[in-house]
C-alpha cells in the first residue's frame, strides 16, 4: 500500500540508496513510476506493507515502512532489494555499493569511493564540517536528524585526523 512518504511514523524503517550519478528528469520519472508500481504490490506473507518512498537530489532513493501495520519480512525484503537491482540494470546505475561515500560539495553532491574519501581526508580536502550522507540510518527519525550531517557527527569522523 503506498502512502505519502512524509506521513509515516518516526518509527517507520528506511532503506536508503544513492546512485552513483545523478538520475536525469526522465529516469526520475519512470523510477518514480516504477517505485509507485512496486509499492503498491509489496506484501508480506500476502499482507500489505504501509510504505512510502522520495527521492533526494536526483540520486537517493530512500524507501520508508510503516512498522506499526505490517513488519517487512525476509521475503519482503528480499523483494526490495531485487527491485533496486533491477533498477541498477534498467539505468546502469550503481545502488547497492555500500562502500561509497556520498558529500555536499557547496550545492552539488559528490560520490567517491571511500578510499577515495579517506585520501581526500588525509589530504584535507574534506574537513570535519563537510556536509556527508549518513545511510546507515534505521528509522525516519534517525533519517530526519541523521543523515545528512557534519562528517563530525557521523562515521566519516574516523577518516578525520
Amino acid at each position: 500500500m503506498l502512502v505519502d512518504f512524509n506521513t509515516l511514523p518516526e518509527t517507520s524503517k528506511v532503506w536508503i540508496y544513492q546512485a552513483n550519478r545523478s538520475f536525469n528528469d526522465q529516469e526520475l520519472e519512470e523510477i518514480k513510476s516504477k517505485l509507485d508500481v512496486f509499492i503498491e504490490n509489496w506484501t508480506a506473507h500476502g499482507a500489505d506493507l504501509s510504505a512510502g518512498y522520495e527521492i533526494k537530489y536526483k540520486r537517493f532513493i530512500i524507501l520508508g515502512l510503516n512498522q506499526e501495520v505490517n513488519n517487512a519480512t525476509g521475503c519482503s525484503v528480499d523483494a526490495s532489494v531485487h527491485f533496486i537491482q533491477q533498477l541498477e540494470k534498467d539505468y546502469n546505475v550503481d545502488l547497492l555499493d555500500k562502500m561509497n561515500v556520498s558529500y555536499k560539495q557547496g550545492e552539488f553532491v559528490a560520490y567517491k569511493t571511500l578510499s577515495e574519501f579517506r585520501k581526500m581526508a588525509k589530504d584535507k580536502a574534506v574537513s570535519k564540517n563537510t556536509i556527508v550522507f549518513n545511510n546507515l540510518v534505521t528509522n525516519i527519525a534517525e533519517y530526519n536528524e541523521n543523515w545528512e550531517v557534519p562528517a563530525s557527527e557521523s562515521w566519516h569522523n574516523r577518516f578525520l585526523k
